[in-house]
């Protein structure tokens, strides 16, 4: 009679745990049964080798377990006509919709309010709405450890950085990076030069080409969404590091690693809370424990030890026990701008990083 009261309880468990886990597997694909759209303004190419497809790859990687349709526009200027393209993919069905460059601020707030119904992403955004995201990764903590690879890998001590604009985000990787070189050789110089556009391959040569005009450049960074200067790097003999995605294979000569994003990371859980209903109109800044932003492999082209020293940098960020801007650092000018035992608050280094730190040369300011 036990045995047979055993046997009824086992079956009454199994059933019961049954009917949990077909609960637990209806409710996690509830809001996946029907495929919703996705629509993404680029302001480059989703083949570029550089932002626009790190972020295209990252949600293909998602649109499958997501069950997403993912539409886009690419080459789309951050002006006013942009909003055009948003409106279309809205009315085209999309349901969240995704602007991945700086300049759409202002739009995508606009296009936010008017389509409350609307869920909205910004990549590097600083404005939020109750139905407005911004989103970026801390790949400042990847420029750093790129640094250490640039100030053990140079001979002449004279580094070349081909940037965009001297906004906050790009003057945060400058610093960081150059931080990272000095940490392992503080002889080094880091010098800047602008090309005022993020996709223009013709600016990104010229501001390349200056920078070997005028200085000994035996490394070379970017951070610019063109790859125009490691094509150059490739072709002259000058050890680069890029930005955005692994472009090993394209230079194999050359290139040494690359700061890069895996925004699959970011977009699966973010777009699943859409659907959930959980969406939170905030501010997300992740760093390298959350996957989003990674350092490359180190190229057959690194000198060797230099991989022991990057590893050792990039397991203290692992640990919590390190961050790049913690003090003493001192700017340009020799003035301490963060002391011992401080460090800058995330709004600092988001809105008003317009100081650089030392070791950084800025084209027209030497």
């Amino acid at each position: 009679m036990r045995k047979i009261i055993a046997v009824a309880a086992v079956i009454v468990a199994a059933i019961i745990i049954g009917i949990i886990l077909i609960s637990v597997r209806e409710t996690d694909t509830e809001v996946t049964r029907n495929q919703t759209k996705v629509g993404i303004i680029f302001n480059g190419s989703v083949e570029d080798h550089s932002w626009g497809q790190s972020h295209y790859e990252g949600m293909i990687q998602c649109a499958d377990s997501l069950n997403l349709a993912v539409l886009y526009r690419e080459n789309v200027p951050a002006d006013e006509w942009c909003k055009e393209d948003m409106e279309e993919l809205i009315e085209q069905g999309c349901k969240i919709i995704i602007c991945n460059s700086f300049g759409y601020g202002e739009y995508a707030l606009e296009m936010a309010r008017e389509h409350s119904d609307i869920y909205f992403f910004h990549a590097t955004g600083v404005q939020e709405e109750h139905n407005l995201a911004t989103y970026f990764g801390r790949i400042y903590q990847m420029r750093y450890l790129s640094g250490i690879v640039a100030g053990l890998q140079t001979d002449t001590d004279e580094i070349g950085y081909v940037a965009a604009y001297p906004i906050s985000e790009v003057n945060r990787g400058i610093n960081a990076f150059t931080l990272g070189v000095r940490a392992v050789n503080p002889r080094a110089h880091v010098y800047v030069e602008w090309t005022q556009s993020w996709t223009g391959d013709m600016e990104a040569e010229e501001a390349l080409n200056r920078l070997l005009a005028e200085h000994e450049i035996d490394v070379i960074t970017i951070h610019t969404d063109t790859n125009k200067p490691l094509q150059i790097a490739e072709e002259r003999g000058i050890w680069s590091i890029g930005y955005n995605m692994d472009n090993a294979e394209l230079y194999p000569n050359t290139f040494l690693t690359a700061p890069v994003f895996e925004w699959e990371h970011f977009y699966e859980p973010h777009i699943l809370e859409c659907l959930q209903g959980k969406f939170i109109g905030k501010h997300y800044w992740e760093g390298a424990e959350s996957g989003i932003v990674a350092l490359a492999p180190l190229s057959r082209n690194v000198k060797p030890g230099i991989e022991a020293q990057v590893e050792d940098a990039r397991r203290k960020f692992f640990e919590g026990t390190f961050d790049v801007f913690y003090g003493p650092i001192t700017d340009t000018d020799g003035n301490v701008r963060i002391h011992e035992m401080e460090c800058m608050t995330d709004d600092e280094m988001l809105n008003a990083f317009d100081w650089y730190v030392e070791g950084v040369v800025v084209s027209g300011e030497e």
